[in-house]
């Protein structure tokens, strides 16, 4: 959860039903009636993924499946928008995944190009979000 800044996490999946949720770095755990369930490896791709191009434009990639949002409610300005220079502890965006919506932080230094999804995307892992020059 650390690693992937979650703050909760919930599944589903018939009678089953586990919920892990993270308050003051504390990790809580609860579950009900959770037969065992084979889960499939996780490999951990890095969420940036370089594309240079000749213009050296990079790009920042979704580290996870969900919903893409620009700003943190609809009535506010979006995080950041193209012209816009970033630091790497800088919201960039939220993907909400299971009515989780985790705050995206940069992880990059430089100056946004152009944002390459729209709020209310469904976007892939690995799917290009921003492009921007270091």
């Amino acid at each position: 959860m650390d690693e992937g800044g979650l703050t909760e996490l919930h599944y589903a999946h018939g009678e089953t039903e586990v919920r892990l949720s993270r308050q003051n770095d504390a990790p809580v755990m609860h579950s009900v009636a959770a037969p065992a369930v084979a889960a499939a490896p996780l490999t951990k791709v890095p969420p940036m993924a370089v594309e240079p191009e000749e213009d050296n434009a990079l790009y920042f990639t979704s580290p996870m499946v969900g919903t893409f949002y620009s700003r943190p409610n609809p009535e506010s300005d979006a995080f950041v928008e193209a012209g816009d220079s970033v630091g790497g502890d800088d919201v960039i965006c939220i993907l909400e995944a299971m009515k989780v919506f985790n705050e995206i932080h940069a992880e990059f230094r430089g100056t946004i190009i152009e944002v390459l999804a729209s709020d209310g995307d469904t976007v892939e892992f690995g799917q290009n979000l921003f492009k921007y020059k270091a």
